[in-house]
């Protein structure tokens, strides 16, 4: 992928799968991921409103997200298919 290529939805989503699978709070996951504040608000919503991520209550960050067994199956379908594209290297389109 081109470092000045726009990410798609799906792209994003998957970023933010990646640093939510072992627990993370909204800061840890909007800078991994590289996010603005509406994005991370808008993508967060959609991700727990799907399953994709459970919402918990912890301790610090107060807030924690991680991500559910169908968040890691939907991980795991997005990086297959992206290699199965040959999306994964400098020369995709």
């Amino acid at each position: 992928m081109k470092v000045n290529q726009r990410r798609s939805n799906i792209e994003i989503i998957a970023d933010m799968l990646k640093f939510g699978e072992n627990g993370a709070g909204k800061t840890k996951i909007m800078y991994g991921a590289n996010l603005s504040y509406s994005q991370i608000q808008k993508y967060l919503g959609f991700l727990v409103s799907q399953g994709f991520i459970d919402k918990m209550e912890v301790g610090n960050p107060a807030v924690t997200y991680k991500v559910t067994d169908s968040g890691l199956k939907l991980l795991n379908t997005i990086n297959s298919t992206i290699e199965m594209l040959g999306l994964n290297d400098d020369d995709g389109f």
